[in-house]
């Protein structure tokens, strides 16, 4: 499977030491499969003033029969809890991989009404139905990206 990720930089050795904490799938390394979603987040280094680079890389699936792999196929209370705990850094989860729908600016309004409570889990989960699903798959581990995902190049966008 070919994945990107969007930057203001090649990214040729992917680590987790330039990770945020406070993101949805927690600290890790993020890739989208969909190259126009990878277009899209180069979009805030390039208001910025800076470059907008989409790296590609091949990604080994058999990742997914040897690690500890988290996959959400679509946006579920489970998911919402989720990626409230890593926004929140609360996540205590060992996961190698997780794989799942993006909380866009959309989707993030209604994660920000049900974490201040003014709407509950069932109206957010309602509400996020009718949400087209995106998807990034976060490499939480190293070990993950040394042995799973493979730099093939990348392009100035």
């Amino acid at each position: 499977m070919i994945l990107y990720h969007g930057s203001y930089s090649d990214i040729r050795t992917p680590d987790l030491v330039h990770s945020r904490n406070n993101v949805d799938f927690g600290h890790g390394f993020y890739t989208t499969p969909i190259y126009e979603q990878a277009v899209k987040w180069c979009e805030k280094f390039k208001r910025r003033g800076k470059n907008g680079i989409v790296s590609r890389y091949s990604f080994d699936e058999k990742a997914c029969q040897e690690l500890k792999v988290l996959k959400f196929n679509s946006y579920s209370e489970e998911w919402l809890d989720f990626i409230l705990n890593c926004r929140t850094e609360n996540d205590s989860t060992d996961y190698d991989i997780v794989i799942g729908g993006v909380a866009n600016d959309k989707i993030f309004n209604t994660i920000e009404l049900y974490f201040d409570n003014l709407i509950d889990k069932k109206e957010a989960i309602r509400r996020l139905r009718y949400e087209k699903p995106n998807l990034q798959i976060c490499f939480r581990s190293q070990k993950a990206l040394d042995m799973y995902l493979h730099y093939e190049g990348s392009e100035q966008v």
